[in-house]
């Protein structure tokens, strides 16, 4: 493959004392770097490589262009399967959609080993992070989100979930937060990212060279890179506070988490999604929220409060496993392939979901999801965390 025309593009920088630091970046800016099976199948070997590698002190992620790190995963032929899937006489056994099984089995393993790694990875999480991208970002050891930051999870537009282990770290966010976010999409600042703990450092991102100079001039390979990485993005950090960034605007995350809390207590999701809708506002940020919610699937809906109740108790592998199981029911069912063609595909933005409301959805329909043709053994992801 032609290196220049790759999705991602891989290179290493020589610090001071000799040992050197790995640099992945995501290369489509056309598509805003939305994930693709390609892309994952360049990152996961290149990762492992850096791994397992002892001249290689600590790994960068970042992307071309200052739009964005990654809006999301590369839907186009996933829909093109589960349409393709949904005619043939195997729509109702999830595992007979082979380009979807793949798809999720790797980005799943590639997050599972972000997560993982044994060496400090940094993000540089600027632009658009969403979906899939929220995917790559989540699991890094260090991640920086600079003044043009846009976090999002809104998979209930498009009729899935929360996934590449949303599930859990949407449900270890402080309060009820994760189960807001599940359901209303709803966009985050870098200091709603750092509120909610998808980030760790807020900068500027004109720092961002000084940022990398900085790490090659570390005496990296004495058993403290992760330490040195984090003195010398706390130092970035501070320096951009006291040249008082300005586009650093408030969490909308902290100054609403009192009234989330109210709402997402309620007993059940039909209340719960009932008072975030009756809540009366001139506030941009709820309103959009809102409108999500109002918008999206009630299957998703449904599928994002599950999960966060079910993986409480489970290991990340395993949450990753259950959500092999979920994703590939959503592609077998039909809100997935209508949220895409109603959103990316034909832009109507009509979509006809199915079920149409919550009240649509019997518990033995949500449980559906849950039902693993791999119970009895065979996983594709058996031996994550093994």
């Amino acid at each position: 493959m032609n290196q220049a025309a790759a999705p991602v593009v891989f290179e290493e920088l020589t610090a001071a004392n000799g040992r050197r630091i790995g640099i992945a970046t995501l290369a489509s800016e056309k598509t805003l770097h939305a994930i693709s099976l390609e892309m994952v199948q360049l990152l996961t070997p290149q990762l492992q490589h850096w791994q397992a590698d002892p001249e290689v002190a600590m790994v960068i992620l970042q992307a071309q262009g200052e739009k964005a790190f990654c809006a999301g995963g590369d839907l186009q032929q996933l829909y093109r399967s589960m349409r393709e899937h949904h005619a043939s006489p195997a729509r109702e056994d999830i595992r007979a959609n082979r380009y979807a099984a793949e798809f999720f089995e790797q980005e799943y393993r590639l997050d599972y080993l972000i997560h993982s790694f044994t060496k400090p990875i940094l993000c540089w999480g600027h632009g658009i992070v969403m979906g899939g991208g929220i995917g790559l970002m989540a699991g890094c050891s260090h991640r920086v989100v600079t003044e043009k930051s846009r976090l999002a999870m809104p998979e209930i537009t498009i009729g899935l979930y929360p996934d590449v282990g949303g599930s859990w770290f949407l449900a270890r966010m402080p309060g009820k937060i994760g189960i807001f976010l599940a359901l209303t999409g709803a966009n985050l600042n870098a200091q709603d990212a750092l509120f909610a703990g998808l980030a760790d450092y807020g900068m500027a991102h004109a720092s961002k060279a000084a940022v990398f100079d900085a790490l090659l001039s570390q005496p990296w390979g004495q058993g403290r890179d992760a330490e040195l990485l984090d003195r010398v993005l706390a130092g970035a950090q501070a320096a951009s506070r006291r040249e008082g960034v300005a586009a650093f605007v408030p969490s909308n995350l902290r100054s609403h988490f009192d009234q989330i809390e109210a709402l997402c207590r309620r007993p059940t999701l039909p209340e719960i999604v009932d008072a975030i809708l009756a809540v009366q506002t001139d506030d941009a940020w709820l309103l959009k929220a809102q409108s999500t919610l109002r918008a999206g699937a009630p299957g998703s809906a449904w599928l994002g409060y599950a999960l966060q109740k079910k993986v409480r108790p489970l290991s990340l592998a395993d949450v990753f496993r259950l959500e092999f199981v979920v994703s590939l029911h959503c592609a077998a069912r039909p809100d997935f392939v209508e949220g895409i063609r109603a959103l990316i595909i034909e832009k109507d933005q009509k979509p006809q979901w199915k079920p149409a409301s919550l009240k649509q959805a019997t518990p033995a329909w949500v449980e559906g999801f849950f039902a693993d043709p791999w119970a009895q053994g065979g996983h594709p992801l058996a031996d994550l965390g093994r």
